[in-house]
């Protein structure tokens, strides 16, 4: 149990995306409701992120055996740096790892999720991000984009995202970038950037994306957390240093929710290439995005 009760419904009026709690204070909720995302300090203890990044070294040694995990690497490297953390850039999926599934059920971080989803949550989407020094080829800027786009279910006003720096994150390293106030738009088109050569599988971008916008860049030290909206458009930079970017995240639902057929819609492409991808590594049929 946590500290967050949350009523069903938000409260009619003046809020739309939190819901009634006893844990945000009321200039925290009308920052939400502006700009779609929330930085709460300090909310992950330096003990468990140092837990975090012990396992992650530990995947990326090949130490542990992680089922149904994307494990993503810069291949290019691995000539150079074998199994370490200077190849493995993504842990996604990593829901069958006790350890790193941990980050999900810390109360800290649920009493916020509540506030958001209400008190029947699941856990939906996990990462652990390992951005690479980049400085050249640009490898792991990810373009703006809304999270939304990845997934089947709804309502988005029920999903939230909790990303956790699990180490100083400013411009230098390629931190959050966000356009705040766009959780109020649709969900729009996505595809691959037009850069030639430096696409990530899966990384897609919005469509014509109008840079014109104004955007914050979330400077954020180890423990600091950042709760935002599915349809938020963020992206994130390139690691300009010799070190590492490291975050770890969840994307948390209301298990009232429902999924949605994406097909005829603008979801459809992403459903056809992750079929693709299933039937190329599993040999599997081709199945539903959900």
């Amino acid at each position: 149990p946590t500290s967050a009760h949350v009523t069903a419904a938000p409260q009619p009026g003046r809020f739309h995306y939190t819901l009634d709690n006893n844990v945000l204070t009321p200039e925290q909720r009308q920052f939400y409701e502006d700009n779609g995302y929330l930085l709460v300090k300090k909310l992950v203890s330096d003990e468990d992120i140092e837990r975090f990044r012990k396992e992650f070294i530990r995947i990326c040694r090949k130490e542990v055996s992680l089922p149904g995990a994307m494990i993503m690497k810069n291949t290019a490297l691995k000539s150079e740096y074998g199994q370490s953390e200077n190849v493995v850039n993504k842990v996604q999926d990593f829901q069958e790892d006790e350890e790193l599934f941990r980050y999900c059920t810390l109360p800290e971080i649920l009493k916020y999720v509540e506030c958001f989803t209400g008190p029947n949550i699941m856990a939906m989407h996990t990462m652990l991000i390992n951005k690479l020094p980049d400085s050249d080829q640009q490898t792991f800027l990810h373009p703006m984009h809304q999270d939304l786009h990845y997934f089947p279910f709804r309502p988005a006003d029920r999903i939230v995202c909790s990303w956790t720096a699990m180490e100083r994150a400013d411009e230098t390293n390629g931190c959050l970038v966000v356009q705040p106030g766009t959780h109020k738009e649709p969900l729009k088109p996505h595809a691959y950037p037009q850069w030639e050569g430096k696409t990530n599988k899966l990384f897609h971008g919005i469509i014509d994306y109008d840079d014109k916008g104004p955007k914050v860049h979330l400077v954020m030290e180890k423990g600091d957390t950042v709760f935002f909206h599915p349809l938020l458009i963020h992206g994130s930079g390139i690691n300009r240093t010799s070190g590492f970017r490291k975050s770890i995240s969840c994307h948390f639902a209301s298990s009232e929710g429902y999924y949605i057929d994406v097909k005829d819609t603008i979801q459809e492409d992403l459903e056809k290439e992750l079929q693709e991808m299933v039937q190329k590594k599993y040999s599997l049929p081709a199945m539903k995005l959900r």
